[in-house]
């Protein structure tokens, strides 16, 4: 691993130790791409290795649950008072049309036997979209790959009762690595009131899918998987508001640890999937509803 970690650091990493620091914006983007390739290749060689494969661990999903049982009275008690529906933010920020993305974890995630948790936030303003507008768009999960597309490649409802859905939907994340899923959710919609909506997805199965799209497609067992994802709570709070919409987005999520001895180029590529995919589902939602 030694000889891995010099020969990817020399490659990867040159161009930001010849001065000690990046001087431009294209640097930044050329050091930041550098490294994510070098994560990934390590990342690699760690699979053929064989160091990937593994399923949790129970201690593993008992902590995840643990943790999502302490985010589900935080989130209750926001949902209960117009006052306190969204998590504290900066609104002038948001109408100004940045998007305000937070980790609520450690940077390396909270650390359990053999996996991670990783908690983060999004917010953004949609100027004159509506609360009915939202949950229209949320509600038609055949249309997920029309508005969330290349992420989103499939899905469908299993079942329906009132507001609680049963759906599945195919997940394609491109992080150097390309990592297909396979999820099925539960889905529950709630109300404050005409102004304040809530949404709750909670992952019940997710299967990584090798060679999708293609003959030899099939889905990986669990001591075949390598981990990228194995558990994932989504919590969706909106409040119409100032002319347009504020939705806040909160992403639970269990994975796999960082393999020992690779957290030096590991985690800086771990951290970034989570912000990257909420900076994505911001984004596309604000296209969706563009007035």
């Amino acid at each position: 691993m030694r000889i891995i970690r010099s020969r990817v650091m020399r490659r990867a990493l040159r161009g930001l130790r010849r001065k000690g620091k990046v001087r431009n914006m294209r640097n930044e983007r050329r050091a930041k791409s550098q490294w994510l390739q070098a994560a990934g290749a390590v990342l690699l060689l760690a699979m053929a290795a064989g160091l990937a494969a593994e399923e949790p661990t129970p201690d593993a999903l008992a902590g995840f649950q643990t943790y999502v049982d302490r985010v589900k009275p935080r989130l209750a008690k926001q949902h209960g008072s117009e006052d306190s529906f969204l998590a504290p933010v900066d609104r002038a920020r948001l109408q100004r049309g940045e998007l305000v993305i937070e980790q609520l974890t450690p940077a390396a995630g909270v650390e359990l036997p053999g996996a991670l948790v990783h908690d983060w936030r999004g917010t953004a303003f949609l100027p004159g979209a509506t609360l009915a507008d939202y949950e229209r768009l949320l509600r038609d999960f055949e249309a997920y790959p029309r508005h969330w597309a290349p992420e989103v490649v499939r899905a469908n409802v299993l079942q329906q009762q009132g507001d609680h859905y049963q759906m599945t939907m195919r997940v394609v994340q491109h992080h150097i690595l390309t990592v297909v899923t396979d999820g099925t959710y539960d889905v529950t919609f709630g109300r404050l009131d005409a102004q304040h909506g809530y949404c709750v997805s909670r992952s019940t199965e997710i299967t990584e899918i090798d060679g999708a799209g293609t003959a030899k497609e099939r889905a990986l067992t669990p001591s075949e998987e390598h981990g990228f994802l194995w558990r994932m709570n989504t919590y969706w709070s909106y409040e119409e508001r100032d002319g347009g919409l504020y939705i806040q987005i909160e992403s639970v999520s269990l994975t796999r640890s960082i393999p020992t001895g690779l957290g030096w180029l590991i985690g800086p590529f771990v951290e970034s999937v989570p912000r990257e995919s909420l900076e994505f589902t911001l984004q596309a939602t604000r296209d969706a509803l563009k007035k």
